[in-house]
C-alpha cells in the first residue's frame, strides 16, 4: 500500500512529487556561504579535497539507539564512497567526506550548544534525529546561511522553503504518517472506536492532525485523547485510563523507545488488546515489538519507505546485503546493528546527499543547496518499490512515500486493510 502526502488515497498507487525547480541565487550572500573561507570564494567546511558534515543527534540516553543509526548509515555510505577514491562533485573536483557527529541526548540545548561551536567548521548539518533538537538550532543555521538538511524530523517547518531556504527535511511528515493510517481506517468501512496518546509538541501534535483529517465523516471515533511528556519516566496513568474505553484501536504518537516498549506491556496487563499504530521512528521489530513481546495476533501496523534487513523477504537483496557489510565495516563506532529504521534512513541520506554533490557546479552552500533542491525520482539504495527521493517539491521533505506495513511477528509485510 503506498500512500504520497496526506492527500494520497489508500488503493492509489504512490505519485512522485512534481518537478519544481528552486533557484536559489539571491537567498545568499556574494561571498559563496558564510564567513567565506580559505579556497577563494569556498564556504567553510570544503576544500579541494575535502568536505566536512556535521551530525549533532542523541548518541546518549533514551533516543540513544536510533540516535546512533542516524550516524552510523550515513557513515557506512561514506566510507564506501571515500574507498572508492571519493565522490566526483560538479565543480570537476574528487573530493572525500568526513561525518562529525557530536551528542545532544536529545535535549535542544545541547543542539544548539554543539551547532554554535561547530558551524564554522562543517559544510552543512545532515541527518540528526529530533524535532525539538533540530528547531533548537534552525534560526542560527537560517542566519548564519549553513544548510540543515536531509533531517531526521517529520516537522513540516523544514520543508518550506519560504521561511527555510536552508532547510530540508527527509523523512514523511508526521502529518503524512498519521493520515495514512487514517485512511487504512476510514477505508475499512467499520464502525471503529480509537484511544489516542500522544506526545506532547509538535511532533505528537503532527501526527494527530493528520490522523483526525483522515478519518473525518467517517465511522471512525476518537473516544479518548491524552498526552504525555517526552521527560515523562512512565505513561501507566494514561494508559490506565485509555483502556477502559476499550477502544478498538491505539493510535500510538510517542517518540521514547522505552516507554513505548512499557506501553505494549501495560496494556497486555490491562487486559486491553487494540490493534495499534505506531510511528515508523518506534515500530522496530527487534529493538521495540520483540522486547516487549508483541503479539502480532492484535495487529500493530506502521508505515516505512525501506527495506528491512531483518526480513526474511529480504535476506538475499543486493542493496541489504551491500548495507550490512558496509555498516560492519564502517559504522562500529556507532552500531553494526540496524535495530531501528534510521541507519537505513541515514544510509540513504548518504545516497542523496551524493548526488547533490555530484551536480553542485561551485564548492559553496548556495550551489549545494541548489542541487540538493533538484534531485528528482532518485531510487537511493534501500527504499521500498513506489517510493523515492524528490526534493523539488515545496512543503514537502525529501521523502513523502509511504508504504502502510503490519507486524508478522517477525518483520513487516504489506497491507491494504485492517486485520
Amino acid at each position: 500500500m503506498i500512500l504520497n502526502s496526506r492527500k494520497a488515497k489508500w488503493l492509489g498507487t504512490v505519485a512522485v512529487g512534481s518537478a519544481l525547480a528552486i533557484a536559489l541565487a539571491g537567498c545568499g550572500r556574494d561571498d559563496g556561504g558564510s564567513g567565506g573561507g580559505d579556497d577563494g570564494g569556498s564556504s567553510p567546511g570544503i576544500t579541494d579535497e575535502e568536505i566536512t558534515l556535521g551530525v549533532t543527534t542523541p548518541l546518549s540516553g533514551a533516543t540513544a539507539g536510533p540516535g546512533n543509526c542516524t550516524v552510523a548509515g550515513l557513515v557506512a555510505y561514506m566510507g564506501e564512497r571515500n574507498d572508492e577514491g571519493g565522490i566526483e562533485f560538479g565543480d570537476g573536483k574528487t573530493r572525500t567526506v568526513d561525518v562529525q557527529a557530536w551528542d545532544d541526548a536529545y535535549d535542544p540545548q545541547k543542539a544548539l550548544q554543539n551547532f554554535q561551536q561547530n558551524s564554522g567548521d562543517v559544510f552543512a548539518f545532515t541527518s540528526g534525529l529530533g524535532t525539538p533538537t533540530n528547531r533548537a538550532y534552525r534560526d542560527a543555521a537560517i542566519d548564519e546561511e549553513v544548510p540543515q538538511v536531509l533531517v531526521q524530523t517529520g516537522d513540516p517547518i523544514f520543508s518550506d522553503q519560504a521561511e527555510s531556504p536552508w532547510q530540508l527535511g527527509f523523512v514523511p511528515t508526521y502529518m503524512n504518517e498519521g493520515a495514512a493510517f487514517g485512511e487504512l481506517l476510514a477505508e475499512s468501512g467499520d464502525d471503529l472506536t480509537v484511544a489516542i496518546l500522544s506526545q506532547n509538541d509538535d511532533y505528537g501534535e503532527g501526527y494527530v492532525e493528520g490522523f483526525k483529517e483522515a478519518i473525518e465523516g467517517t465511522g471512525v471515533e476518537v473516544v479518548k485523547e491524552l498526552t504525555y511528556e517526552a521527560t515523562d519516566p512512565s505513561v501507566d496513568p494514561q494508559l490506565t485510563q485509555l483502556a477502559d474505553t476499550e477502544a478498538d484501536v491505539f493510535f500510538n504518537a510517542m517518540s521514547i523507545t522505552p516507554l513505548v516498549i512499557s506501553s505494549i506491556e501495560k496494556t497486555r496487563e490491562l487486559g486491553w488488546s487494540p490493534s495499534w499504530f505506531l510511528p515508523s521512528n518506534t515500530s522496530s521489530p527487534v529493538a521495540i515489538l520483540g522486547p516487549a513481546n508483541a503479539d502480532p495476533e492484535d495487529g500493530f501496523y506502521s508505515v516505512s519507505f525501506a527495506k528491512a534487513p531483518q526480513s526474511p523477504a529480504y535476506a538475499d537483496d543486493e542493496d541489504v546485503t551491500t548495507f550490512l557489510e558496509s555498516l560492519e565495516t564502517y559504522s562500529g563506532d556507532y552500531t553494526t546493528t540496524p535495530d531501528f529504521p534510521h541507519c537505513m534512513w541515514s544510509y540513504m541520506v548518504g545516497a542523496t546527499l551524493d548526488q547533490a554533490f555530484q551536480n553542485m557546479e561551485e564548492p559553496t552552500r548556495e550551489s549545494f543547496m541548489e542541487a540538493l533542491r533538484s534531485v528528482s525520482d532518485l531510487q537511493a539504495p534501500l527504499m521500498l518499490d513506489g517510493t523515492a527521493v524528490d526534493t523539488t517539491e515545496d512543503g514537502q521533505p525529501a521523502v513523502s512515500s509511504l508504504v502502510v506495513q503490519e507486524y508478522n511477528g517477525n518483520g513487516y509485510e504489506t497491507v491494504d486493510s485492517l486485520g
